[in-house]
C-alpha cells in the first residue's frame, strides 16, 4: 500500500463497474433522464456511487487503523473525492433525479417524548364525576389534554 496512489484506487473503482447491477445510461439513449424507463436498453451496467462511496469509506477508515497516516491514505485523495463526486452526479443526471445531500437532523425533543416524560396518568372511574365510563385514561400534558379510550374486542357468536 505504501506505492499505493490514488490513481490506483480509481482505476480499481473503474475495474469493479464490469461486476455492477445498476443501469447508467448514456447520453445518446432515449431513456437518458427518465427514472423508469418503460422498456430495457443497451446501456451498460455500473457500480452504484452508494456502494463505491462505502468502500472507499470502509477502506480508507481501515487503513488508517492499521497504521497509516492520514495525510498518505490513498483512498482518502483529492482525486478519489472528486472522482466519487463526478460518478454521483453522472448517475444522478442518466436517472433524471438530481442527487440532495442528506441534512443532518438536529437533536431535537419530539412531541412523544414531552407526553411521555411530563405528561402525569390518571385513571377516571365511574363514579368521578367527569362523565367518563371508566375505560377512559386522561394524559395531562401541559394545556394539552389527550383521552386514550381502551377498547375491548368482543366476538358474536351470532353470526358464527
Amino acid at each position: 500500500l505504501a506505492r499505493c496512489s490514488g490513481a490506483h484506487v480509481i482505476e480499481f473503482m473503474k475495474y469493479l463497474d464490469q461486476f455492477g447491477k445498476t443501469k447508467v445510461h448514456v447520453t445518446e439513449c432515449p431513456y437518458f433522464g427518465q427514472p423508469n424507463p418503460p422498456s430495457p436498453c443497451a446501456c451498460p451496467l455500473k457500480q452504484a456511487w452508494g456502494s463505491l462511496d462505502a468502500l472507499v469509506g470502509r477502506l480508507r477508515a481501515a487503513f488508517e487503523e492499521n497504521g497509516g497516516k492520514p495525510e498518505s491514505n490513498p483512498f482518502g485523495t483529492r482525486a478519489v473525492r472528486i472522482y466519487l463526486r463526478e460518478v454521483r452526479e453522472g448517475q444522478a443526471k442518466a436517472r433524471g433525479i438530481p442527487y440532495e445531500k442528506k441534512k443532518r437532523k438536529r437533536s431535537t425533543v419530539t412531541a412523544a417524548a414531552i407526553v411521555s416524560t411530563a405528561a402525569t396518568m390518571s385513571s377516571s372511574g365511574p363514579d368521578d364525576g367527569g362523565g367518563n365510563d371508566g375505560n377512559t385514561n386522561k394524559i395531562e400534558a401541559g394545556v394539552t389534554t389527550v383521552n386514550i379510550a381502551t377498547v375491548t374486542p368482543s366476538i358474536s357468536t351470532a353470526a358464527i
